[in-house]
C-alpha cells in the first residue's frame, strides 16, 4: 500500500463511498417482501440483511475478477477512468433511489465504467463478447428465470395448502413467516457476495491501472474487508423508499409469496455468482416479486409501477454511461478536471439528498402506500392488466365447496318474519 498515490486514493474512497450507495439502494432486494409481510420489524430486518452482506462477502471472488479483468482491457487505462466511472454509477444510483425505482446498481457500475473507458480508449477498450455473455445476458434471463421460478413455487404452496384447516391457517403463515426470514437471510448473503465483489473488482482493477497490483491479480484481504463493511453499513442504513416500492408498489405479497420470492431468488443469485455472472439483484428480486405476485389466485402486479421500473433498468447503462463518459472528459483535461468533477460529484449528491428531505421516508413509514406525489400509479385500486388476467385465466375453477361458502358469506338471508298475533276472543 505503499505506494498508492493521491488520485489513487480517492478513486479507492469513491469506490466505497460507491458500495455504501449499493448497500443502501438494494437492501429492498432481500428484505422489501420481509417487512411487507410483517415478518420481521423493519429496523431488525436491515440489521440481519447487512450482517450477511458482510458474510457474504468474504464467500467468493469470482465476480471481482470479472469486473477487474473482463468487462474492459486494462492496459492503457488510467486510474481517472475508475474515478468517472465511479461518479457515473454513484449519481445514477442516488437519482433512482430519490424516485423510489429498484434499477441495478450493477448496471450503473458497468455503464459508467464503459462510457468512461470508451472515452478515453475507444471502443476497442471495451471487451464486447465479456459484456454481452456475462452482462447483458443475464440482465435480460435471470430476472424471468426467476419470475417464473417464484410463480411455479407460489401456485404449487397455495395447491398443497388448499385443504389447510382453517384453524391451521395461523400456525400455517407463522410457519411462512420463519420460512421467509430464513430465505431472506439467503438473499442477503448471496447479495454480499455478488455485489460487494463488484466494488472489490473496481478497486482491483485502480490498483492494477496505479501499477500497485500485477494484471489478473486478486483482490487484497484488504479490499475485501473494506467493500463487505462499506455494502453492510450502507444495508443498515435502509433505502427505505426503494423498500416501500418493491413491498408495496409491486403487488401485495402474504408470507407464502414472500417465501417463494426470495427462495428463487436467492437460487439464482448464488448459482450466478458462483460461474463469475455478474448479474443485477435488483432486476433478480424484481422479477421473484411479480412472479410470486402472479402465482396467487387473484393477485395483480401494478404493471404501470412495473413499466417504470423496466425504464429505468433500460435507461440505467447508457445513462451511467453518458455522465461517466462526460465526468472521464473532465478529467482528462488534468488536475483541475478531477477537482472540478469531485466538485460535482458532492455538489450532485447533496442536492439530491436535500431533494429528498422533503418527502422524508423511514422504518415508520415504509409499510404504508405511496403518496400519489412519489408514485401515482401505486393505487391498490389499479385493475389487472393484460398479463395478470391471461395467467389467472389458467388457474383451475373453485372446488364446489368454496363456491358455496362464497354464496353464503356474500348472499345474507332473508330476514325472519315475525308471527302475527292471535285474534283475542270476544267477550260478552
Amino acid at each position: 500500500m505503499e505506494h498508492i498515490t493521491l488520485l489513487l486514493a480517492i478513486v479507492v474512497v469513491t469506490a466505497l463511498v460507491f458500495d455504501f450507495t449499493n448497500g443502501f439502494h438494494d437492501t429492498a432486494n432481500a428484505m422489501a417482501t420481509t417487512i411487507s409481510t410483517g415478518a420481521l420489524k423493519p429496523k431488525a430486518a436491515v440489521a440481519m440483511s447487512a450482517a450477511l452482506n458482510l458474510v457474504g462477502a468474504f464467500l467468493s471472488v469470482e465476480v471481482a475478477k470479472t469486473i477487474s479483468g473482463g468487462i474492459i482491457n486494462e492496459k492503457g487505462i488510467r486510474t481517472e477512468v475508475i474515478f468517472a466511472a465511479l461518479v457515473g454509477a454513484i449519481l445514477w444510483n442516488l437519482v433512482t433511489w430519490l424516485l423510489g425505482l429498484p434499477s441495478s446498481s450493477s448496471h450503473a457500475l458497468f455503464g459508467g465504467l464503459i462510457g468512461a473507458a470508451v472515452m478515453s480508449a475507444g471502443w476497442s477498450s471495451v471487451n464486447g463478447s465479456t459484456v454481452v455473455t456475462k452482462v447483458l445476458l443475464p440482465a435480460v434471463a435471470a430476472p424471468i428465470v426467476a419470475g417464473v421460478a417464484s410463480m411455479l413455487a407460489t401456485r404449487l404452496t397455495y395447491r398443497i395448502n388448499r385443504n389447510v384447516d382453517p384453524a391451521a391457517e395461523k400456525a400455517t403463515a407463522k410457519g411462512y413467516r420463519a420460512g421467509q426470514i430464513a430465505s431472506a437471510g439467503l438473499v442477503s448473503l448471496a447479495h454480499g457476495t455478488n455485489d460487494a465483489q463488484k466494488t472489490m473488482g473496481i478497486i482491483t482493477l485502480a490498483l492494477v491501472t496505479g501499477g500497485v497490483l500485477h494484471p489478473g491479480a486478486n483482490p487484497p484481504m484488504w479490499v475485501i474487508v473494506s467493500a463487505g463493511m462499506a455494502i453492510a453499513m450502507g444495508t443498515y442504513l435502509g433505502g427505505w423508499r426503494i423498500i416501500r416500492t418493491m413491498g408495496k408498489g409491486l403487488t401485495e405479497l402474504a408470507p407464502p409469496q414472500g417465501f417463494a420470492a426470495q427462495s428463487g431468488a436467492a437460487t439464482v443469485i448464488l448459482a450466478s455468482s458462483h460461474l463469475g455472472f455478474s448479474l443485477s439483484t435488483t432486476q433478480v428480486c424484481s422479477g421473484s416479486v411479480m412472479g410470486a405476485g402472479l402465482g396467487r389466485k387473484g393477485g395483480v402486479v401494478r404493471w404501470s409501477t412495473a413499466t417504470r421500473m423496466f425504464i429505468a433498468w433500460g435507461l440505467t447503462l447508457p445513462a451511467a454511461g453518458l455522465v461517466g463518459a462526460g465526468a472521464e472528459f473532465l478529467t482528462g483535461q488534468g488536475t483541475w478536471g478531477v477537482v472540478l468533477v469531485a466538485i460535482l460529484l458532492i455538489a450532485g449528491s447533496g442536492f439530491i439528498w436535500k431533494l429528498s428531505r422533503r418527502q422524508p421516508v423511514d422504518h415508520n413509514d415504509v409499510t404504508a402506500a405511496a403518496t400519489p406525489a412519489e408514485s401515482p400509479a401505486e393505487s391498490p385500486a389499479e385493475p389487472a392488466g393484460v398479463v395478470t388476467t391471461a395467467i389467472a385465466a389458467v388457474t383451475p375453477p373453485p372446488t364446489v365447496a368454496a363456491v358455496a361458502a362464497d354464496l353464503t358469506a356474500t348472499i345474507p338471508a332473508p330476514a325472519p318474519v315475525a308471527p302475527a298475533d292471535p285474534a283475542r276472543p270476544a267477550t260478552v
